[in-house]
């Protein structure tokens, strides 16, 4: 793809479909990193998708046809939804991999933006080495289901004709998926609850649904914030390209802590034991990353800062408080409510409800505003992938 003269402030347009694999567009590496084996050297070839535009109602077998071997049309479903997300996840993360984290054999792409590197590293030190690991995870997970799925002679997750959103196009994002994304990082509305549902021992959203949790940056959770450069000039600032680099640290759990419900969640409405294996296999990942973020989110400085091109502001508070709901060091998850207030409480992953989780996790991404600017095909596609995982029912 030929570079074009940008000059929008916002990188949320449109260009071109891609209906390749999301790798095949990546660079070569541009920064050694002190690895020897790339953990997904073997899935490298294992999953080959034909190309071609997918919308509502075009997935062959997803409702009628039995896949060979155990798989119940149901279980394929419920591993295509997540394999969507994987897609999705792993888009989102190699955006920030190649703005603030390390490009290598593994996770190639970008060569990485000194000013954003910089202000993620006032964070974490390691912040680069963990966003190369995480983006390196998400990657594995989606061509690893989409292989299974493939393997069982079932319909794999793809979402390479919505590749369509322009990204960054700051120093360091790689040049040739510009207008090539399928995830939005720069309208994004966070929200941050999580960070006291997670310190609260009186209160489970499976049990209080209607529970309000306050949220650890309330200002992210309005308006619309950055969580990468959009263009050179926003590392013209310093305290706003730390703002950015702020937001970026509270979005990383956000995600994860999705994921880390979503999968036990999906789990328990799975057939065969192999997809049920898969299902609380992949789960405890997305929970190691959640934890890891979740603790690297409270070193963020406090600042405000205030938006040059859309005038909105954010504030990051200081969480090194005594108050045991929004103290940072309180990481572990508190002991809270579960089935039954009859019940002990007990540590847990919450919430784990199945009913309509699937459409629920698309909504609350949806509302984050990862999805500004897609299409409404896309929307159509990924709202047929959910609800096919919400109506999958567990039989004998």
């Amino acid at each position: 793809m030929g570079m074009k003269t940008i000059s929008e402030p916002i990188a949320n347009g449109s260009g071109k479909n891609e209906n390749r694999p999301l790798e095949e567009n990546l660079e070569k590496r541009v920064k050694p990193r002190r690895r020897s084996i790339s953990r997904r050297s073997f899935l490298g070839k294992s999953l080959a998708i034909g190309a071609g535009t997918i919308g509502v109602g075009l997935l062959p077998g997803t409702r009628t046809a039995r896949a060979s071997g155990d798989l119940t049309p149901g279980d394929a479903a419920l591993l295509r939804f997540p394999a969507a997300l994987e897609i999705l996840e792993a888009d989102f993360w190699i955006q920030y991999n190649e703005l603030g984290g390390i490009q290598d054999p593994e996770v190639p792409g970008g060569t990485g933006n000194p000013g954003y590197t910089e202000a993620l590293e006032v964070i974490e030190d390691e912040m680069g080495d963990y966003i190369h690991d995480n983006t390196d995870d998400e990657i594995t997970h989606h061509t690893f289901l989409n292989a299974y799925l493939v393997s069982k002679g079932a319909a794999p997750a793809n979402l390479d004709p919505f590749r369509t959103l322009r990204g960054s196009i700051a120093r360091g994002a790689n040049r040739h998926l510009i207008g090539r994304r399928l995830t939005n990082l720069t309208q994004l509305t966070i929200d941050t609850s999580w960070w006291t549902r997670y310190r609260d021992d009186s209160h489970n959203p499976d049990l209080d649904p209607n529970h309000v949790f306050p949220q650890a940056v309330p200002t992210l959770g309005v308006n619309q914030h950055t969580a990468i450069p959009r263009t050179d000039r926003d590392t013209r600032d310093p305290n706003f390209l730390q703002a950015i680099a702020n937001t970026a640290a509270f979005h990383f759990p956000t995600i994860e802590q999705g994921g880390n419900s979503l999968y036990p969640s999906l789990a328990q409405r799975a057939t065969s034991v192999e997809a049920v294996r898969i299902l609380i296999s992949i789960g405890p990942t997305e929970t190691m990353h959640f934890q890891t973020w979740s603790d690297v989110a409270g070193n963020a400085p406090p600042l405000t800062a205030i938006d040059p091109i859309t005038g909105v502001s954010v504030t990051f508070p200081d969480l090194e408080v005594e108050d045991e709901l929004f103290d940072k060091a309180l990481i572990m998850p508190e002991p809270c409510p579960f089935l039954d207030r009859s019940l002990p409480i007990v540590s847990i992953i919450r919430p784990t409800k199945t009913e309509g989780v699937a459409m629920g996790a698309l909504q609350f991404l949806t509302n984050m505003g990862l999805f500004i600017g897609q299409s409404p095909a896309f929307f159509a596609y990924m709202t047929q992938l959910a609800q096919e995982a919400d109506a999958a029912t567990r039989g004998c």
